[in-house]
């Protein structure tokens, strides 16, 4: 049955032109109603775009946040389903929602956000159905007889802010006792374009709230950088105002920094001045508690400025999707336990509702970023079903030819820049990675057609099978000094994407040989354009592209590894690469012998290295391996594209290989560790000098050195020696 069928997409105003600081308020919509006695279940189906708040007789319908999905809105759009038999009573009911901006309403230029052909005002969709004891049923309908009016927030944009008046928050907005007199009467809204569907991820949610230490007059610092809000309880009279401004970092004065604002709004605005600030606009009746609804900061370091007003208190609330943790490690280095938890850190603070770059300067869903990094979050997250919902963005943004861009849901941005196979492939890639570390092949099925159409789309970009197109290794030590042109690992990602496409063939029950002999056909040209080249050698990224993906022939492997450790070595155990070649080293190295050189890179208290991140004292990864650039400005330091050392500590440390033929167990043994322990669902492996024991609800492959072992299910104990 359709839900919807009986209801109508409705908002404060009809049908009117968008322009740059048009509709950026917020808006207000309810419905009084009568419920029978006897009510056996009531559910409200609702989707609010941009972002909704939902309310029944005066209570949060839920306690989860930011509940609409960011999508390309005219193609998709979600709707959530919401249990609300406890609020609903016998007589007189009231429904309402609480709309905002979010990205469907951006009136940023950056990322052409502004110019995005879904922009519109924020309109809602809703159905509650009641079901009665005696089996019938009765539905509440979006149509004109509910009642609209502006909201209290005057403005809200997503990299801007939210300025929250109080004084105009209606009486009553959300219970029976509303005095709907000033209320217009809602209008029918054109709907957003897209299909409505549902489905099902880890809610948004306040995972954490923290309360901060203050360190100046109004400022107050966490102690990391985390995605989500302050909250501030404050006392004042009518009309006083409270800034609350965020940043990741202060400048040498102490004062935040403005460095990470550069996209945070758009020039003439008369709002440009609002850059990761939020403004509370007092009512004057004792302790008031405020925090944006319709916004969220990236941020370490809190400004508040409260004029007049009285600041009560001040808690920070870390906010992400609600992930089940499934992964743990620890050692007897806590240099890398640091590590591991500043890779859990920068993943969670970037995966609200998608996985973003960073929580501050874009939330944008750059697909390099989340490529790199899957295969540690799907060791550390039951991250699945958020893979899944992000695929189907994958899907809407799609153009015929195959082409891909590189954020992703995007407004049109990012097709002819930012993209290319090292960033596009998070299509391929990501889906498989899912069905080797889960056995669940649903998420690759779901794209396969946008698979082979983007595979096809490489053939037409291709020159001699070598793709000449795309970014390349991103962020080396040098910032734009990489070692290694774009051309060589977007080439190795065309022969990945093959492979696998072959492999998924076969898995479906269809003919796979025409992506092995492409497959084939890159590797060749890869071999034939690139190995012998004598400046190549001298990348770290270059080598180690070629032994991860399998370009080198088994007699040349020793030798290139070998060649490998020594660029390593020779440049005092520090790491030369971006963001590609760092996903490459760890495997190249650890596969071939070398996981103690990979260790004292890691370790490495100089910069560049991870250790150095950790030395000067952050808890989550930052943009660039050096912590300050040539003119001694930060750039962003929460990003998780740097995180593949996690991966390493789980398939390599500690040993939990999975893929698409089990489980093997097989780690490398670095004398400089006294034990480790990994988990991973099922999975447990702790070892120290002498012995290393395995748990697990599997049938597994345990490989010591020279010994192999096959073990069922239970707990094993092996000698290592």
């Amino acid at each position: 049955m359709d839900i919807f069928k009986n209801s109508r997409w409705i908002a404060k105003f009809g049908y009117k032109r968008m322009s740059k600081d048009t509709d950026v308020e917020s808006i207000m919509l309810r419905k009084t109603f009568d419920a029978k006695p006897s009510v056996k279940k009531a559910t409200l189906y609702a989707c609010g775009l941009g972002q909704a708040v939902y309310h029944m007789n005066g209570k949060r319908v839920t306690d989860d946040v930011y509940v609409t999905h960011y999508t390309k809105y005219d193609s998709r759009v979600y709707y959530n389903t919401f249990d609300v038999t406890s609020l609903i009573k016998d007589g007189k009911n009231t429904i309402a929602a609480h709309l905002g901006n979010w990205c469907y309403n951006d009136c940023t230029e950056s990322w052409d956000r502004s110019k995005a052909p879904w922009r519109s005002q924020a309109k809602l969709l809703a159905t509650l159905e009641i079901e009665y004891a005696n089996g019938t049923l009765e539905y509440v309908n979006t149509d004109t007889t509910w009642k609209a009016s502006l909201g209290p927030v005057v403005y809200n944009n997503m990299l801007s802010g939210e300025i929250y008046d109080a004084r105009l928050l209606p009486e009553n907005w959300d219970n029976e006792n509303c005095d709907e007199s000033t209320w217009d009467a809602s209008l029918i809204a054109t709907p957003p374009g897209g299909v409505i569907e549902t489905i099902e991820m880890p809610p948004v949610r306040v995972v954490r709230t923290i309360t901060p230490e203050k360190i100046g007059p109004n400022l107050y610092d966490c102690g990391e950088t985390i995605s989500g809000r302050a909250r501030i309880f404050v006392r004042g009279k009518s009309g006083d105002e409270v800034s609350v401004k965020y940043a990741e970092f202060l400048n040498e004065d102490g004062t935040l920094s403005e460095r990470m604002n550069k996209f945070s709004t758009s020039p003439g605005s008369k709002y440009e001045y609002l850059k990761h600030t939020d403004v509370y606009i007092l009512k004057g009746e004792g302790i008031e508690d405020y925090a944006p609804e319709f916004v969220y900061h990236g941020f370490r370091y809190v400004q508040v400025s409260s004029g007049d007003a009285e600041l009560e208190s001040i808690v920070f609330e870390d906010i992400h999707n609600d992930f089940d943790i499934i992964g743990e490690f620890e050692c007897s280095d806590d240099m890398l336990n640091q590590i591991h938890q500043a890779s859990v850190r920068s993943t969670l603070a970037n995966y609200l509702d998608i996985p973003t770059d960073c929580p501050h300067r874009e939330q944008n869903g750059w697909t390099g970023d989340a490529l790199i990094s899957a295969q540690q979050a799907l060791l550390n997250f039951d991250i699945k079903d958020a893979y899944q919902k992000w695929m189907y963005d994958f899907k809407d943004a799609q153009r015929p030819t195959g082409q891909l861009p590189g954020i992703v849901p995007t407004a049109g941005w990012g097709f002819n820049w930012g993209s290319g196979p090292a960033w596009d492939s998070a299509l391929v890639i990501i889906p498989y990675q899912v069905y080797q570390n889960t056995g669940d092949d649903s998420l690759i099925r779901s794209v396969w057609e946008n698979i082979k159409r983007y595979i096809a789309y490489l053939e037409s970009m291709h020159d001699d099978y070598i793709v000449k197109f795309g970014l390349g290794d991103w962020c080396p030590p040098h910032r734009d000094d990489s070692k290694c042109p774009s051309y060589v690992t977007n080439s190795g990602y065309f022969y990945a994407d093959c492979q696998i496409a072959a492999k998924c063939a076969k898995l479906f029950g269809e003919d796979g040989s025409y992506y092995e002999a492409l497959a084939e056909k890159v590797r060749d040209s890869y071999r034939r354009h690139f190995l012998g080249d004598e400046k190549l050698m001298e990348s770290q990224t270059f080598i180690a592209c070629g032994l991860y993906w399998g370009f080198y022939n088994e007699d040349e492997i020793p030798e290139m590894a070998k060649a490998l450790a020594q660029l390593v070595i020779d440049n005092d155990y520090h790491i030369d690469s971006g963001i590609l070649g760092t996903k490459y080293i760890f495997t190249a190295l650890s596969e071939n012998g070398y996981a103690d050189v990979l260790y004292k890179m890691v370790t490495n208290p100089t910069a560049p290295s991870y250790a150095d991140w950790i030395n000067h004292g952050l808890k989550t990864f930052p943009e660039q391996w050096h912590i300050t650039n040539s003119l001694g400005l930060v750039d962003s330091l929460c990003h998780h594209m740097f995180s593949e050392v996690d991966h390493w500590f789980y398939k390599y440390i500690g040993g939990i290989r999975l893929d698409e033929t089990g489980l093997t167990i097989k780690p490398c043994f670095i004398d400089s560790l006294d034990h480790v322990h990994a988990k991973h669902r099922d999975i447990e492996v702790s070892w120290n000098k002498e012995t290393i024991t395995v748990t697990t609800d599997r049938c597994a492959k345990v490989i010591l050195k020279d010994k192999v072992y096959n073990i069922e299910k239970g707990t094993h104990t092996f000698n290592i020696n």
